[in-house]
This record gives C-alpha cells, sequence and structure tokens, in this order.
C-alpha cells in the first residue's frame, strides 16, 4: 500500500485531471453498483410505485443523468438558464472552496430550482491519499455549507479523478453518503470546443448514462443545448441521480456507476 500523501490543491485551472480514467486504482478491490441493479433491489408493488419521481420510471423510460463537477462557476448562471429553458434537470456535485463559497447564491437557485445539489469535497484532495480525519473533513465542510444554503444536507457524492477505496467507502458509510462515478466524460478540460465535446459525450451516451461535466470550463455551457436536444431526439429522458436508482433510493457506503 501506498503511504497517504497530502492531496493537491486546485487553483484556477482546476480539476485538470478531474476525469482522468483509472478512476478505481489502487490496492483495493471496488465493488460499484449499476443503476438498473439499485431499481431492481427496491421491491415491487405500492412501495415501489410511490417512490417514483414525479412521471419518471427509468425501468421504463430510456434514462440518462446529466452531472456537472466543480461548480459553481461564473458560467454555472448561464447553466441554469439552459437547463430551465429546456426543462432538464441536472446533478451537480460541487467544491466548496472558491465556489460553494464565491457563488452562495447559485447553490441557492440550484436548488430552488429543482436539480440535485450533492458534494465534490471542499477542496479536491485526493481522498485515498490523505488520513480518514481529513477525508471526513473534505467531505464534512462541503455539505455543511450547502445544507446552510439549501436546507438540504446532500446524501451524494463524487470522490476526485473517481479515486475511491475501502477507507473512502467505511466514512461515506458513516457520514450517509454515496458515491456516484460516470459512464460517459468529455474530458472537457482538454478542449474548449464546444463541438467537440458535444460529439464525445453522444459517442459514449447510452441508456442508464452518468454523464460527466465540469461547468468552469468556457467551451462546456455552450456545448450542453446541443447535447439536450440530441439526446432528447434519440429518445432519452433526463434526470437526476436520485431518478436515475428510483424506486431504489441511495445506500451510504455504496459506489454508483452505470
Amino acid at each position: 500500500m501506498k503511504k497517504p500523501r497530502p492531496g493537491f490543491r486546485p487553483g484556477a485551472a482546476l480539476v485538470a485531471a478531474a476525469a482522468l480514467a483509472l478512476p478505481l486504482t489502487g490496492c483495493t478491490t471496488v465493488h460499484t453498483t449499476a443503476p438498473a441493479a439499485a431499481r431492481a433491489q427496491t421491491a415491487s408493488g405500492t412501495a415501489a410505485a410511490a417512490a417514483r419521481f414525479g412521471t419518471v420510471d427509468c425501468r421504463e423510460a430510456k434514462c440518462i443523468a446529466l452531472t456537472f463537477d466543480a461548480g459553481p462557476s461564473e458560467h454555472s448562471a448561464k447553466l441554469l438558464d439552459i437547463l430551465k429553458e429546456k426543462k432538464v434537470p441536472a446533478t451537480f456535485f460541487l467544491l466548496g472552496k472558491r465556489h460553494i463559497e464565491k457563488y452562495p447564491e447559485l447553490v441557492r437557485r440550484m436548488a430552488a430550482e429543482g436539480h440535485e445539489v450533492a458534494s465534490h469535497t471542499w477542496d479536491h484532495k485526493i481522498l485515498t491519499r490523505i488520513e480518514p480525519d481529513e477525508i471526513r473533513a473534505e467531505l464534512r465542510r462541503p455539505n455543511d455549507a450547502i445544507e446552510k444554503l439549501t436546507g438540504h444536507r446532500p446524501t451524494l457524492m463524487r470522490p476526485p479523478q473517481g479515486r475511491t477505496d475501502d477507507t473512502v467507502q467505511k466514512i461515506c458509510k458513516e457520514m450517509g453518503l454515496s458515491e456516484v462515478l460516470w459512464s460517459v466524460t468529455a474530458k472537457d478540460y482538454k478542449t474548449y470546443d464546444p463541438e467537440v465535446i458535444k460529439e464525445r459525450v453522444l459517442k459514449q451516451s447510452g441508456r442508464d448514462g452518468i454523464i460527466l461535466l465540469h461547468d468552469l470550463y468556457p467551451g462546456t455551457v455552450p456545448a450542453v443545448p446541443g447535447i439536450i436536444d440530441a439526446l432528447k431526439e434519440r429518445g432519452y429522458v433526463f434526470v437526476t441521480v436520485p431518478q436515475l436508482l428510483a424506486p431504489g433510493k441511495p445506500k451510504p457506503g455504496t459506489v454508483y456507476r452505470p
């Protein structure tokens, strides 16, 4: 096992590696749960029907989840305008330092407009490289801030670079958090060309997919309308991550990945 070492502190360039591949590395074999498996774990009948979100039932609909990491940013207001116009819910995995702190009004708006507000840690430290008490602080601080702003404590988190292990999962379970990974990445930290970002997303998208984008890069938000329109034409229904799992509910300590 490698010895823990301090995680990096992202600056303006922030998550240059946030979606870098190999999401589950290290000394531990991490077991993940697919959305379809989460839905199947719930008993059938009235209890399952009652757990549906609105009119969307992903056991029947061709669902896909649009998620954004590392915001809010100066681009997030425009993104929220687009999502409102297109009537598309999203899941936002927010950073604390320099983001939640800087744009509290956008955090409130995300929640008020029906999006799922979740955590991407406080300072984007790689959780598998730091000590347990520091992991707890990285997870607790954004949740405290989000709860203070929205009245709702997050139940979902996305680990930086998707890196998790037994210790991270144990702490997440202790703190009531589920981990959410992804199946689609545009690597929008490598290109600011909206057309390239859109094509990468469309090429990888499939039923029950979880799309990873970053609303802090200048090319990403301009790509979103085209992504939404093209996927709707293909018959997809956009949902939040909890909707994707419904009628199942996210279980603390579980890692979800399509």
